[in-house]
């Protein structure tokens, strides 16, 4: 079985108010890409992938007016996608909403949001994802009250033909970009908050984790956490990225991902690559290490095989033409995937 993070940039512009899938010459959210180009990237990338489950980031917009389910349904049926079912956790008013398309004929799946809801007083130990989460992020004494932009996605699901039941957790951390702030001090002070806001953000999410391991399930995290070892040097602030954090630190039982480990244990080297973005100002690209799929130790034992869809870096993509262009059209971020014997 092959489950699977794609975080597609700017997702939502390629559908209309119907959900149905604009491919006109129109510019898409993409640097010079039209949205016929950017849906038939798309199409070829999701193809290629045949994943049994994938963790769309950056999914259509569900409002009033927009439905996400619709729209990525609509998606999967023009191009033949086996992972053809849509489910949708939170709503969140970004336009890039967390949603997981699965294959309905392996796998039977669920929104299953675990915690105690919260008012606007919140609480310290794991509230619900849509709640508010009480933390001292700048060990003041007096604790901040922590919400997720786009509150991360908990699905329940079972494989059918075995019964074997694992949970999801789609996330999509984002929170440090110094919006509004002028000047270096400031831009520094704001950058520092915001940091400071993830990092609790992810121990929010690791006291989840944490239930799940003590209660035995099978677990696995996945998506974009903007963040990771070595990123950037506000790390040092904190002597941890928040993945370390999620993945778990020195004595709690721990997530694995082998890209987290690579970043974790080499500073020097070639780093595992899951998002290219350009820096029109420096005329070059910057790539990162953002995206992840993180397993839980029993799963860990069913022969996990994962793999970046790196354009230029996984052989097979880079061998075929079709989908070493598609994938550099079709988004900034390419998909992560880990195959389980399930």
């Amino acid at each position: 079985m092959r489950i699977a993070t794609y975080n597609v940039e700017w997702f939502t512009n390629l559908f209309d108010r119907d959900g149905q899938l604009l491919e006109d010459d129109r510019w898409s959210g993409r640097q010079d890409v039209t949205r016929a180009d950017q849906l038939a990237s798309l199409g070829i990338v999701f193809t290629a992938l045949d994943a049994d489950a994938v963790m769309v980031i950056e999914a259509p917009d569900d409002n009033r007016r927009r439905d996400t389910v619709q729209a990525l349904e609509n998606f999967a049926q023009h191009y033949g996608l086996r992972a053809r079912k849509a489910l949708l956790g939170f709503r969140n008013d970004t336009q890039q909403e967390i949603a997981l398309l699965y294959n309905p004929d392996v796998l039977q799946a669920t929104h299953d949001p675990q915690g105690p809801e919260t008012g606007k007083k919140g609480r310290s130990h794991a509230p619900r994802f849509d709640g508010v989460f009480r933390w001292d992020v700048d060990v003041d004494s007096a604790p901040e009250l922590i919400t997720f932009s786009k509150p991360p996605l908990e699905a329940a699901l079972t494989v059918k033909a075995t019964g074997k039941a694992l949970r999801l957790i789609g996330v999509h951390v984002k929170s440090k970009a110094p919006h509004g702030a002028r000047g270096r001090e400031e831009i520094m002070q704001v950058a520092i908050q915001n940091r400071r806001k993830q990092m609790a953000q992810c121990i929010w999410l690791r006291q989840r984790v944490e239930n799940h391991l003590e209660a035995g399930e099978s677990l696995i995290v996945l998506g974009d956490f903007n963040d990771g070892p070595g990123l950037d040097e506000y790390e040092k602030l904190f002597g941890r990225s928040g993945v370390e954090v999620v993945l778990g630190e020195a004595g709690a039982v721990k997530l694995h991902d082998p890209h987290a480990r690579m970043a974790l244990t080499r500073r020097v080297g070639a780093m595992p690559i899951t998002a290219r973005f350009y820096i029109a100002q420096e005329k070059r690209y910057l790539q990162a290490l953002l995206d992840y799929v993180m397993l839980s130790p029993d799963l860990c034992q069913k022969n996990p095989q994962w793999r970046i869809w790196h354009p230029f870096d996984d052989p097979v993509c880079y061998r075929t033409p079709e989908l070493r262009e598609a994938l550099l059209t079709g988004s900034d971020h390419f998909p992560v995937s880990v195959d389980l014997d399930l």
